[in-house]
């Protein structure tokens, strides 16, 4: 039995390389220029977030609250004869615009309220 030879490993070490052979270009260090200036602010910030999520939540509650006593009113058929169309629909296709909605609202809000606190 003949020694067989095992193939050399390499490592390759360095920066890597963006596509067209150059390293990365180091960004520079964040800054807090974002950040409210004293404690009142951020105090009034954190209410008007809390009073935008209390909002959505009601909104949602509104808006989707009805759900269970909707399909408690619609007449189900057997299950052997299967589930009616508009039941599915209204599990299936109802909830997610009012879900969609109160959540971009609740973004731009947000987004709206840090805005006004950071004076961009």
């Amino acid at each position: 039995m003949g020694a067989e030879s095992v193939p050399r490993r390499e490592v390759v070490t360095g920066q890597p390389r963006t596509g067209r052979g150059r390293p990365p270009r180091p960004r520079p260090p964040a800054t807090d220029s974002a950040a409210p200036a004293d404690d009142t602010a951020v105090t009034a910030l954190m209410r008007r977030q809390l009073r935008a999520a209390l909002t959505a939540t009601a909104l949602l509650v509104v808006s989707l609250g009805p759900l269970p006593v909707l399909l408690r009113l619609l007449p189900v058929t057997d299950t052997r004869q299967g589930v009616p169309l508009a039941v599915w629909l209204l599990l299936g296709v109802a909830p997610y615009p009012a879900l969609l909605c109160a959540g971009a609202w609740y973004v731009h809000r947000a987004e709206r309220n840090e805005g006004d606190v950071t004076a961009r």
